[in-house]
């Protein structure tokens, strides 16, 4: 397999090499060569001190504990290239972080800390001596003429294999840092992997160990697997592995809420259904997915059976909007992702009907807000989706069409061509209630397309009026 870096990347391991000091590619981006994928994030380790590596990478920035040096990456500006000094981690008083760091004096330590076995390779340029501090049962697989590959815990047969394998004690690595329950969650979604049977079993096992994690470093994890290619098979994973009841316990009551009644296109569960409906949600972002998954979390509190058969879920988006709001809080979103969060589940029941009036439509759009609209559209598609019904009707195309010409309209008096200056102005008038009457009659004619939204026609208007009050 030929393996072929970055201009930055090969200068990295140029430095360390010539400098006399043992250099490696190790994390993600040895995975990702390893199945094709393109990448911009570089992790390298080396036996060097940190006051070596700067001395080596004089640009380097070096504050923190880790023994990390950050360098930048000309092709990905936001993700510097890491340099970090072998190390070993002793203790985890808090389920996530370390009590002492040691600087290590080989490679296979190193390795021997890190989470997955997938993660837990590296490879070294050819023109560097195995170091004999590489351990004897590691494998090497020569990459090209340039590269070895070092996998001392198999994690290229694990990616052949399609799982993501703990390395060593499973139970043992998600009590360091419970944190890694969520990642090995994520990786699968983001892979397409399945998690390994021992290391699934240990993250049922303690699941109830993720509560001990920043809520802020839980909410960046499940954002990245909502985010991933396969959200339906990584929530699926996230249920079954007993996390969600731990971090959406809301959501987790949604399945079993009957919704197949008379009349009603939904064919499945609540749960099932919210799950689906991420799956089919076409939007990049990720606060829409998130929106898509938890927008009928309310249905479990209104559900009602009538005698007839019929269920019913009446206000159910009221109740979604208070449960959305709790976990928004809960997860520590942003205010911007707070809003428009609050705005999709709130208003995901808008009405879609042949009859609507201009003025409905307007309102829709004034509730939602315009630059929420595309993703609304696509919640409601994934919703549909998500409960069997076809990707859309007549009548969501034909609202669609009406939003594009409703559009063209002012939305309020400040979207008319004219101001209260300009009314002043042509009337000679001082400010007062009188210019508001004036620009609120001129926007009614325009929302009634009694007159167009141009310049010249509403100064002749407002003309019109100085005459009629004479």
């Amino acid at each position: 397999m030929k393996i072929e870096l970055p201009k930055s990347v090969q200068e990295i391991l140029d430095k360390f090499d010539k400098a006399g000091y043992e250099i490696y590619v190790v994390g993600g981006a040895v995975r990702d060569l390893l199945m094709g994928k393109i990448t911009n994030d570089w992790d390298f380790t080396t036996n060097a001190t940190p006051e070596e590596i700067l001395k080596v990478v004089p640009g380097g920035l070096y504050n923190n504990e880790f023994g990390t040096v950050f360098t930048p990456n000309p092709d990905e500006s936001d993700k510097p290239h890491e340099i970090t000094t072998f190390r070993s981690e002793e203790g985890y008083e808090d389920f996530r972080h370390p009590t002492k760091i040691v600087w290590g004096k080989k490679l296979g330590d190193d390795l021997s800390r890190r989470d997955f076995t997938v993660n837990a390779m590296a490879f070294q340029s050819e023109r560097v001596k195995e170091s004999k501090s590489v351990s004897k049962k590691t494998s090497t697989l020569t990459l090209s003429s340039s590269y070895t590959l070092i996998d001392p815990f198999n994690g290229q047969k694990d990616i052949e294999s399609k799982l993501i394998r703990a390395v060593g004690d499973p139970d043992m690595r998600f009590n360091e840092d419970a944190l890694r329950m969520m990642r090995a969650v994520r990786i699968a979604a983001e892979l397409g992997f399945l998690i390994e049977e021992n290391t699934f079993e240990a993250i049922k096992k303690n699941a109830p160990l993720i509560n001990k994690i920043a809520k802020e470093r839980v909410k960046e994890e499940l954002f990245k697997l909502i985010a991933s290619p396969n959200p339906y098979d990584g929530m699926l994973l996230f249920r079954n592995s007993g996390l969600m009841q731990e971090i959406l316990p809301e959501l987790e009551k949604c399945f079993g809420v009957e919704q197949k009644s008379p009349g009603r296109h939904h064919i499945y569960d609540v749960g099932t259904h919210l799950l689906m409906a991420l799956k089919f949600c076409k939007s990049d972002d990720t606060v829409t997915r998130f929106a898509t998954l938890i927008h009928d979390i309310g249905k479990p509190q209104t559900y009602r059976k009538l005698e007839n058969g019929t269920i019913t879920f009446y206000n159910h988006e009221m109740v979604s909007t208070k449960i959305a709001e709790s976990i928004a809080d809960r997860l520590r979103f942003s205010k911007k992702e707070k809003d428009k969060f609050i705005v999709l589940v709130r208003w995901h029941q808008f009405t879609v009907d042949e009859h609507q009036t201009d003025s409905a439509i307007r309102r829709v759009l004034r509730n939602v807000g315009l630059e929420n609209m595309d993703d609304m559209l696509a919640l409601r598609v994934a919703d549909r989706l998500g409960g069997g019904a076809r990707e859309t009707s007549w009548r969501l195309e034909e609202f669609k069409a009406r939003l594009v010409e409703v559009q063209k309209q002012p939305f309020s008096i400040k979207d008319l061509k004219i101001n209260g200056n300009d009314v002043m102005k042509e009337l000679k008038l001082k400010p007062g209630p009188g210019v508001g009457k004036i620009l609120s009659d001129l926007f009614e004619k325009v929302v009634n397309k009694e007159i167009e939204n141009n310049k010249s026609t509403l100064i002749k208007k407002v003309k019109e009026i100085e005459k009629l009050s004479e």
